[in-house]
């Protein structure tokens, strides 16, 4: 399993591709298969982690869990203890109303924020502050609401920390791999199943394509359908003298051998072997007593 840490840059897509040819994580970190966890905005900047251990994607990403996360955040004007206070309780934005955060006014700039590749917009009349603000949520640009819902809205945001990692002096653009203590950590953060918890979900397996699977299938009905005509007597051929069936097979109808006539029909004429116990033909005289010439049986004369 691969853990990266990273400082993502200014107006850099917290992803590795964009149809739209932005600058993406694929520039500063060439490393296959590893992911983000959770996103950071294009136009903000700070850490980001990034790895192929999807449990672990997983987890630090779901609110529920509640692991931290803390801005370094640049507002217009100077924060009232009031706004912060209502930080603190949690304010009314348009996703929602946000939990309680963590924050504190900053009496300067951090020391280990850099200079910005496009400078900050700021109006020359308003002085700028920096506050410290702790979330454990994740709603879409929710530190940006949060500043806003209260009067101080932001000018530039900085993510510093993600549970126990920091910034410490990682540059923009520049990744590190984490060491064992603090992949150790970030997973007794999240060891606990939370009820209702699902795993990730796994991709099927893929069948390989078979050129010939029409025929395969074809040739299956047919054997199926063979066996389904034995089973109720379709072809079977007729019995033999000994119980036994001959081996005439399927071309022997119903028993009868092949030069018989066909059961119901009358002979066809001519002298024919009698019968056991009858009286054999006599001339001009067909099988059948009648008279071939006639069709009706003459009897001696009266």
């Amino acid at each position: 399993m691969r853990y990266i840490l990273v400082n993502k840059p200014f107006e850099v897509l917290p992803q590795f591709t964009d149809e739209a040819g932005r600058a993406t994580l694929k520039q500063f970190v060439a490393v296959p298969d590893v992911y983000p966890v959770g996103r950071l905005d294009y136009d903000s900047e700070g850490l980001m982690l990034l790895t192929d251990d999807k449990q672990m994607q997983f987890r630090l990403a779901e609110p529920r869990y509640k692991v931290p996360k803390t801005y370094w955040v640049q507002v217009e004007g100077v924060p009232t203890d009031e706004a912060l206070e209502q930080l603190r309780r949690g304010v009314q934005i348009k996703d929602g109303f946000t939990a309680p955060a963590q924050v504190r006014l900053l009496p300067e700039v951090p020391e280990q924020v850099w200079e910005r590749s496009k400078p900050v917009r700021f109006r020359a009349n308003i002085p700028t502050s920096w506050i410290e603000l702790t979330i454990s949520e994740g709603m879409n640009r929710q530190v940006r609401k949060m500043t806003a819902a209260v009067g101080f809205p932001t000018l530039r945001l900085i993510r510093a920390g993600i549970a126990t990692l920091t910034l410490s002096n990682l540059a923009p653009g520049q990744w590190r791999e984490l060491v064992a203590t603090e992949i150790q950590e970030l997973k007794q953060l999240t060891a606990a199943n939370l009820p209702g918890e699902t795993a990730p979900a796994r991709k099927k397996p893929t069948e390989r394509y078979d050129p010939n699977f029409e025929q395969k299938v074809a040739a299956r009905k047919a054997a199926q359908a063979a066996r389904a005509g034995g089973k109720f007597g379709f072809s079977r051929g007729p019995k033999s003298a000994g119980g036994g069936r001959s081996a005439g097979g399927p071309g022997a109808s119903g028993g009868r051998s092949a030069g018989a006539a066909p059961r119901g029909s009358k002979p066809t004429g001519g002298s024919t072997a009698p019968r056991p116990g009858g009286k054999p033909a006599g001339p001009g005289r067909s099988g059948n007593g009648r008279s071939s010439a006639t069709g009706r049986g003459t009897r001696g004369s009266r």
